[in-house]
């Protein structure tokens, strides 16, 4: 009768076992087990929340770029110059469009008459009805109406409020005087930061000659405007006028490409925070691994018993499956919530650094990239431990723990490995938009994971062979932890080491961002610059520094040139050449170097010496001080980044244009350059005896004691020589360290959603092993170790497991941190011992705090009462 009833049993099992039970099965078992879910959980919640908030804040900013790129160009085409127009290329320009201004702009002095204050500005001289798309504003409203009608001018209300001025009160620009009309708000392109380190000040264009200021020196920008009433016109005149713009090296701007170009400025900061996000979403990656890990593994028994009953190893699988989709699902949101709320808070941090007016909403499209994410991540990383649930035998649930069979090689776990390296490429390149460098990063990590790895092996390997017999009780029962049956070392190794790796990593990469932005004005450093000395007043304005009691620190000739060849070759010729080399070295993934033909657009100011400065080094070819007759060939030194970016090298033949007067040269030597360093920098270098006689100007760099002297000395150079250019570097460097403290706390909120998920995940990862522990800390109990005796086997247990993971991680750091400063950001690495220090005694405290609290709970209860809550 059974062998008749036997086949029938099983088949009627199975077709009870619908979808709707287990999603049951799942939610009954997730009752017991929240709180250690929650592990899970919170491992991604940071890490998403980082992803939406920066993903949320770039979708706003791109919108708003895409609207205001009309009132942020101010017209339809813009034609922007360094140097005067020709008159047959200047009567084209001037046929353009339906409507033209024009405008020239350059740095001068302004004086305020009333207060006798000065203060280096950014003039604009305008004229026409630009900007013919937004307004300026002003204060009062009615001043961007009238300014232009007379002897007026606009000044920026952050040097209006500086010198306590008001509407109506004078100013000297040049020789000449102007009546304030009002404050200026706004112009079109003007953003917060560049109005404190450069302020602007309209004057009307035709009272320019009279300034005196337009003159040889003067680093005047030319602007035409245009508006055309037919703008799908402008596509085809750009083409049909570009070969005459190239020739004339002049550049020009459309909505479109402001759209572009304003995007792209943006890119860098964008994939910072993109990818401080990503790193805290790689974090939590870790924590979703090593907690399911743990929990998959405390479910073998109670997974046996369902096998017993009947349930096949795949309904089994989509339990747990659906249990921790839903987990996943729940943190996701969480995160996502988080992080919309967050996407609020950035724009108040960087709003000194946005190019528009920024508008905050609800971006659907970000919350549902974010939430795909937190889930498939949860999915992914859990994989490796669930699919070990297929091969659980029912014998499992009769079977001691300790005698499982040693696993094979999983095929399909080996996929999943796969699928989750090729997800970290993926996103990878989705922050960095190269896949040299995302390979670069994803096998690093891979790597680093593979180090842990075989750490891990090692450290049990010797522990169980070199341990002393003689070793104290204690000391020899926390040793013997590490490699127990169930032990969780492999996994807690490689956790703890990643996390703190990713966290320490963090850290140094944040310092070397910060450290390079940051200026500081030492002791010796001069705190003031004169610009645009011509040569007849050189020996008037040393005098005058003299009566001020100022040192001449630095006073350097200043020549302006033009590039007219690049061994023979003129820019014309060099450009397709560049263009198939950029597409080459962009498929190759190399750092998209400049434009050789766009060294021919701009302006070269050189200087000649005897000898190089303190701030300048030789890296290759051999610097040459003087030219002893004429006809000896001339050899120069360039900036060696200047060099890499324009494609030369020592030997290759550069023909300068001097005013007119063609000079060849020669490459003799390349030079590292402290352009941090307060003092002139040049990236060309003439020998002395070539440039003498040229036209030029010189430079001036001085040091005033206190803020009373340097306003007066700045109010008797204005006076006396009104086109010369004083630069209050000590007020520069005030307003570029408020500055750049805003850009540090940016890296340090975002950097620290990475190291908030790093402690989560650590701490997670040692809680996540704290079941596998109340067996053996019971049955200690049951043959009388006391309480003292079982946290101490605890401490020395996670005491070298920190010690261990955390130092391995910091080494590897260290290392990758200084492969980024000396690869990616081009500066040096000098790790400070007592953070380093401070970062792993933290790390291995943590750990150590961490799994005695696990198991100090424990203690509290007779041993009986624990195996009872445990079963």
């Amino acid at each position: 009768m059974n062998k008749r009833h036997m086949p029938d049993q099983q088949p009627v099992f199975r077709k009870t076992v619908s979808v709707s039970w287990l999603f049951k099965m799942a939610w009954r078992d997730s009752r017991k087990n929240r709180s250690r879910l929650f592990l899970f959980t919170s491992s991604i919640i940071l890490g998403i929340a980082a992803l939406v908030a920066v993903y949320s804040f770039g979708d706003n900013l791109q919108r708003d770029i895409d609207e205001q790129a009309k009132a942020l160009t101010g017209a339809d085409l813009i034609i922007d110059s360094r140097k005067a127009i020709s008159e047959p290329v200047m009567a084209m320009l001037d046929s353009l469009g339906d409507q033209r201004a024009k405008e020239q702009s350059f740095p001068s002095m302004l004086y305020f008459i009333k207060g006798q204050g000065s203060r280096l500005v950014q003039i604009k001289a305008l004229k026409g009805k630009y900007p013919f798309y937004g307004a300026i504003e002003t204060t009062p409203a009615a001043a961007a109406k009238r300014w232009y009608q007379g002897r007026n001018a606009l000044v920026d209300k952050t040097v209006m409020l500086q010198f306590n001025a008001k509407p109506g009160d004078s100013i000297q620009v040049g020789k000449l005087n102007f009546a304030i009309a009002g404050y200026l708000d706004q112009a079109p392109g003007q953003i917060g930061v560049m109005a404190s380190i450069s302020p602007v000040v309209y004057i009307p264009f035709n009272y320019l000659p009279q300034t005196g200021l337009a003159q040889f020196g003067s680093r005047i920008h030319y602007s035409y405007y245009y508006k055309f009433e037919r703008q799908a016109d402008i596509p085809i005149l750009l083409k049909k006028i570009q070969p005459v713009l190239d020739k004339e090296g002049l550049d020009h701007e459309t909505v479109e490409s402001k759209k572009q170009n304003t995007g792209r400025a943006f890119q860098d900061l964008n994939q910072f925070l993109s990818l401080a996000g990503f790193i805290a979403l790689l974090l939590g990656c870790i924590g979703v691994g090593s907690a399911i890990h743990v929990y998959i593994s405390e479910k073998l028994g109670a997974i046996a018993t369902l096998r017993c009953l009947g349930m096949s190893a795949r309904e089994a699988f989509f339990i747990y499956l659906i249990q921790l989709t839903f987990i996943g699902f729940a943190g996701a949101i969480s995160g996502a919530a988080i992080g919309t709320g967050l996407q609020f808070l950035l724009p108040y941090v960087l709003k000194d650094f946005l190019p528009v007016d920024f508008t905050m909403h609800i971006s659907w499209a970000a919350i549902l990239q974010g939430i795909v994410t937190g889930v498939f991540i949860a999915i992914l990383f859990a994989l490796p431990s669930l699919i070990a649930v297929r091969k659980v035998s029912p014998l499992n649930a009769i079977r001691l723990s300790f005698e499982q069979a040693k696993e094979r090689i999983d095929p399909l776990k080996m996929i999943v490995y796969l699928v989750i390296f090729l997800f970290i490429l993926g996103f990878s390149y989705l922050q960095m938009s190269n896949w040299f460098q995302a390979m670069v990063f994803s096998l690093s990590l891979l790597i680093t994971i593979l180090i842990f790895y075989g750490l891990s092996v090692l450290l049990l390997m010797l522990v169980k062979k070199a341990l002393p017999p003689g070793i104290a009780y204690i000391w020899r029962q926390g040793f013997s932890n590490l490699y127990r049956p169930n032990n969780m070392t492999l996994m807690l190794i490689i956790a703890i080491g990643l996390s703190t790796t990713l966290i320490t990593t963090l850290y140094f990469v944040q310092g070397i961002l910060v450290n390079k932005v940051t200026l500081s004005s030492g002791k010796v450093q001069p705190n003031m610059a004169l610009f645009d000395i011509q040569g007849d007043q050189v020996k008037s304005v040393n005098t005058l520094a003299r009566q001020y009691h100022l040192p001449l620190m630095n006073q350097v000739p200043v020549v302006t040139m033009r590039l007219e060849e690049i061994n023979g070759k003129t820019a014309s010729q060099l450009a397709l050449a560049d263009s198939l080399k950029h597409e080459k070295d962009a498929d190759n993934g190399k750092v998209k170097r400049e434009n050789s033909a766009s060294a021919f657009k701009n302006e070269i100011r050189a200087s000649y010496q005897t000898k190089l400065t303190s701030a300048e080094k030789i890296t290759s070819g051999t610097w040459i001080g003087r030219v002893k007759s004429p006809g000896d060939q001339v050899y120069i030194s360039l900036d060696e980044r200047y060099a890499e970016r324009i494609g030369v090298k020592i030997g290759d033949k550069m023909l300068f244009n001097v005013q007119g007067m063609m000079i060849p040269a020669i490459i003799g030597s390349l030079r590292s350059v402290e352009w941090g360093r307060i003092q002139t920098n040049f990236r060309v270098i003439f020998p002395a005896g070539v440039l003498e006689d040229a036209p030029q100007f010189h430079v001036l760099m001085t040091k005033t004691p206190d803020t009373k002297i340097s306003a007066k000395f700045q109010a008797a150079v204005v006076r006396k020589f009104p086109n010369i250019s004083v630069i209050d570097l000590g007020l520069v460097l005030q307003v570029l360290d408020t500055l750049l403290g805003k850009i540090s706390f940016v890296i340090r909120f975002m950097a620290s959603f990475s190291i908030i998920t790093g402690w989560i995940v650590l701490i997670s990862a040692v809680r996540s092993s704290k079941n596998q522990r109340l067996r053996e800390i019971v049955l200690l109990r049951t043959i009388g170790a006391k309480s003292i005796q079982i946290l101490a086997i605890t401490a020395i247990e996670y005491l070298f497991l920190g010690l261990l993971a955390s130092l391995a991680g910091v080494i590897i750091a260290m290392a990758g941190s200084w492969a980024l400063a000396a690869y990616i950001f081009n500066t040096s690495f000098t790790p400070q011992l007592f953070p380093v220090l401070l970062l792993f005694s933290s790390i291995t405290l943590i750990v150590v705090i961490t799994g005695m609290l696990s198991s100090r709970g424990v203690l509290k209860y007779p041993p009986l009462e624990v195996l009872r809550k445990d079963s």
